[in-house]
C-alpha cells in the first residue's frame, strides 16, 4: 500500500466536497432521460457512474472504518460494483442501461447519506494511513469517472439523431492559428521513468526504474484537424499498406473513414461536440481516434508514434513543470479554457496514444485486498496513453500518469503526436 501523509480533518474534508460536488455538476446540464441512456456497451449511464463512486466510498471506507455503518440500501452492491470481484456480484456492464431503478432522484439521495456519512467519520476518527489513502484513491477514482462522464454523455448526445448540445446557450471557442510543426531532439542515453513514490499515484506507476533510449525526436504538439483531414482525403482509410491488419479489419467491419464525431454535410466537414453540431475547427487537435488510426497516419507520414517512455522521458525534459493554467475543462459548459505558449505542449489537450502495450512495470506489485484489482488485472491487449485531456481535473494530471484503453476505442478524447528514431 501507498502511504500518505496524513491530511488535516478540515483539508481531507474540503477535498472531498470538492470532487463529490464536481461529478454533480457534470450532470446538472442534463435531463432526466440522459442519466439511464447506455447506447452500446462501454458507455455507461451516467445515472451508474453516479451511483458507482457513491457505493466505492460505502464499500471501501464507511463499511470497513465506520462502526455500526447502516448501509442505505442492501442490494446497491450488486447493482453498482463494476469489476471488483472481491466485492461479490454486480450486473453485467451490457444490463446498466437496463436500470430504471433506483431513480435519479434516488441515486442522488444515496450520495447525500454517503457524503454525510464519510463527512462524520473524518470528523470524527483519527486519520491512519490506510484511511487516508482509500479517501485519495477515493477522490482519484471519482475524478477518472468524471471523465468518462464527459466521454459518456457526449457519445449519448451525439448518437443522438437530434444532436443536442451538452447546454444550451454554450459558446464554441476556435483556436486561433496553428503554430508550424517543430521537433524536440533527446539523446540517446538511460532515462528514469515511473513515479517516485512521493505523492499520490495510481500502482500502475509505482516503481521508478530506468530504462535505455535511442536517440529520438518528438513533436512539440500534437496533430491537428486539418493535418489529419489531409489523410482522410488522400484516401488513408482505403489503402491498406498504412494499417495494422488488426486495424484495417476493424475499419472494414465497421466501415470507418474519418475521426469519431466527423459527418460530412453538404461536402462540408462537420464535428459533433459538447457544444452541438458545428464547422470542423481544423486548428483543433484531431479527437476521437483510436490507436489504429493513430497508428495509420504516422505510417502514412512515414514516422511512427512515441513510446511511453519516449513520451514520458521528453515531458519531463521540456516540460517539467504542469502549468498553472492549462486547457482544462470549464465543467459548466464544457468549454476549454484559453491557453498560449509552449509550456502546455505535454498537457490538457487530449489523451495521447504511444505505440506501448499496457504492461507492468520491473517490480510491480499490485496493493493487497480487493482494491489491487484496480489496475493491475488489465494489463493485456491494452495500450498507453499519455498527457490527459481537456476533461481531465487538473489536480489529477502528472508526467508519470498511465492511462489505457483497447486499440479499438476512440469515444474518449484522444489524439498523437508523430515520433522517429535518429
Amino acid at each position: 500500500m501507498i502511504t500518505i501523509t496524513k491530511e488535516s480533518h478540515t483539508q481531507l474534508i474540503a477535498d472531498f466536497q470538492r470532487v463529490r460536488a464536481q461529478s454533480q455538476n457534470i450532470c446538472a446540464p442534463l435531463q432526466k432521460e440522459d442519466y439511464v441512456a447506455q447506447p452500446v456497451v462501454f458507455v455507461s449511464p451516467p445515472k451508474w457512474h453516479l451511483g458507482h463512486t457513491t457505493w466505492f466510498f460505502e464499500t471501501f471506507l464507511l463499511q470497513e472504518f465506520m462502526e455500526g455503518y447502516e448501509l442505505f440500501h442492501p442490494r446497491y452492491a450488486y447493482v453498482f460494483n463494476s469489476y471488483y470481484e472481491g466485492a461479490g456480484e454486480r450486473v453485467q456492464r451490457s444490463d446498466r442501461g437496463n436500470l430504471t431503478r433506483p431513480t435519479v432522484d434516488k441515486v442522488y439521495a444515496y450520495r447525500e447519506y454517503v457524503d454525510r456519512h464519510v463527512e462524520r467519520l473524518l470528523s470524527t476518527v483519527e486519520i491512519t494511513d490506510e484511511i487516508a489513502y482509500i479517501v485519495q484513491i477515493g477522490l482519484h477514482h471519482e475524478q477518472q469517472h468524471q471523465e468518462l462522464l464527459f466521454y459518456d454523455i457526449q457519445y449519448i448526445l451525439g448518437h443522438n439523431p437530434l444532436f443536442p448540445t451538452y447546454k444550451e446557450g454554450a459558446q464554441i471557442e476556435s483556436h486561433a492559428g496553428t503554430p508550424s510543426l517543430e521537433w524536440l531532439e533527446m539523446e540517446e542515453g538511460i532515462y528514469e521513468v515511473g513515479h517516485d513514490g512521493k505523492g499520490f499515484h495510481f500502482d500502475n506507476e509505482g516503481g521508478k526504474h530506468r530504462v535505455f533510449l535511442e536517440p529520438y525526436r518528438i513533436t512539440d504538439r500534437l496533430i491537428t484537424n486539418a493535418e489529419y483531414l489531409a489523410f482522410v482525403e488522400a484516401g488513408g482509410y482505403k489503402d491498406y499498406q498504412y494499417w495494422l491488419e488488426e486495424g484495417w479489419r476493424w475499419v472494414n467491419e465497421n466501415q470507418v473513414d474519418s475521426p469519431m464525431y466527423w459527418f460530412k454535410v453538404n461536402g462540408q466537414w462537420q464535428q459533433f461536440s459538447m457544444q452541438g453540431m458545428h464547422p470542423l475547427d481544423l486548428n483543433a487537435p484531431v479527437t476521437h481516434i483510436s490507436y489504429y488510426e493513430a497508428q495509420a497516419f504516422a505510417k502514412w507520414k512515414g514516422l511512427r508514434l512515441p513510446t511511453e517512455f519516449e513520451w514520458e522521458a521528453a515531458c519531463l525534459h521540456y516540460a517539467p513543470e504542469i502549468p498553472e493554467l492549462a486547457n482544462f475543462v470549464d465543467a459548466e459548459q464544457f468549454r476549454p479554457v484559453a491557453r498560449q505558449g509552449k509550456d502546455y505542449q505535454f498537457y490538457g489537450d487530449c489523451w495521447e496514444w504511444t505505440q506501448s502495450a499496457y504492461l507492468p512495470y520491473p517490480r510491480y506489485e499490485a496493493p493487497e485486498g480487493t482494491l489491487g484489482e484496480y489496475n493491475g488485472k488489465f494489463m493485456v491487449n491494452q495500450m498507453v496513453l499519455k498527457g490527459g485531456s481537456c476533461a481531465t481535473p487538473r489536480d489529477h494530471i502528472r508526467p508519470t500518469y498511465r492511462n489505457f484503453f483497447q486499440a479499438e476505442m476512440r469515444w474518449h478524447y484522444t489524439g498523437l503526436r508523430l515520433a522517429e528514431t535518429l
